[in-house]
């Protein structure tokens, strides 16, 4: 169900500006938190999407505290959520209109995948930007 062609990675990668971090974290150990670092550092417009942390910053992102909250939408929406809640933050993304949802690496939500191939959402599951971006000769 989600795309794997490193070409349609590549295209939406190179295409997307706005990206919205689901789970995002102010704490420097988690993951959410160098991922976020680098999209910004990549000159991505990131929102980082954290209710206990809403009206601060990470990274410079501002963080908000639901997908509702992000104005204008993101284009895609990169979920740090395990893979069960990972469905509730793709239902949102769908009402967000957003373009894509990016679950991360260990993240699979194959119901979640198809709801949102159905209302024409690109989906990525199992795989990180910060990864991809490099692979895929996209660094800025």
């Amino acid at each position: 169900m989600a795309i794997n062609d490193e070409g349609e990675i590549r295209d939406l990668l190179g295409q997307s500006r706005r990206i919205a971090v689901v789970g995002a974290s102010p704490n420097p150990a988690r993951p959410s938190n160098g991922v976020l670092a680098f999209l910004v550092a990549q000159g991505h417009d990131v929102i980082a999407v954290n209710p206990g942390h809403a009206g601060s910053t990470i990274h410079g992102a501002p963080v908000v505290a639901s997908l509702a909250d992000v104005e204008p939408p993101a284009e895609i929406v990169d979920i740090f959520r395990n893979s069960e809640a990972a469905g509730g933050v793709v239902d949102e993304a769908i009402v967000h209109g957003a373009k894509a949802v990016w679950m991360q690496m260990g993240v699979v939500n194959q119901a979640a995948a198809g709801r949102a191939e159905k209302a024409g959402l690109t989906v990525v599951m199992d795989r990180c930007p910060k990864v991809e971006i490099p692979r895929l000769g996209l660094l800025r």
